[in-house]
């Protein structure tokens, strides 16, 4: 099974995809928590370049996600769902979409081609998407690099560009409220992990 967390930045993914991680494991689940980008030893290279170099142009940047996505699911997410492991990721596929292509302005349709050539079709069978205001983002913490960086209405553009992604994927995109507590939102989540796929488990 292949789980993916997405948001803009400060949304709480890191926290919830551990959360879920743990619970399964606790469950004696066979579980692999990985990210993007960085998830490889050369997606963090390509990661400290994304990041921390602000010359990147927009292609550019597009198509950096994208080879760190390739690494990514040639070396972890393939291998591991292969084995029948449950693969949790802090961002995929729909996070160029978002923020290359809607943060941006690049095509839609040229990431979506590229994203399918990238990881082979292999898509989440489940994406949380936690949507929060950018304003309520932007208190949460510092800016520290790059992306974080950007002024306001592109993080609008990116968080619009979500909410379009998983209206047009409902079946996929799960939307849950990210300006609850983190034991709250953890909640919503384990308790459709274990509905929707996993019922036999014990989710208290």
């Amino acid at each position: 099974m292949f789980i993916s967390f997405e948001g803009i930045d400060k949304s709480g993914k890191t926290t919830q995809a551990k959360l879920l991680a743990d619970f399964l494991v606790d469950r004696n689940c066979s579980v692999v928590l990985t990210k993007e980008p960085g998830g490889t030893a050369l997606g963090e290279k390509i990661k400290k370049i994304i990041l921390e170099d602000r010359r990147v142009d927009p292609l550019t940047e597009l198509f950096l996600y994208l080879a760190d996505r390739a690494q990514h699911v040639q070396e972890v997410i393939k291998p591991a769902l292969k084995q029948g492991k449950i693969v949790i990721s802090d961002r995929y596929i729909d996070a160029s979409l978002a923020y290359q292509g809607y943060g941006r302005g690049l095509s839609i349709e040229l990431i979506d081609k590229l994203n399918k050539e990238a990881t082979g079709g292999i898509e989440p069978d489940i994406t949380f998407l936690l949507d929060l205001e950018p304003e309520k983002a932007f208190l949460r913490t510092k800016k520290v690099d790059r992306i974080e960086r950007e002024n306001l209405s592109f993080h609008k553009r990116v968080r619009e560009g979500y909410l379009e992604i998983a209206r047009a994927s409902p079946r996929r995109m799960r939307v849950v409220r990210a300006d609850m507590s983190s034991v709250e939102i953890h909640k919503i989540i384990k308790n459709v992990i274990c509905k929707d796929f996993f019922p036999s488990l014990d989710e208290f």
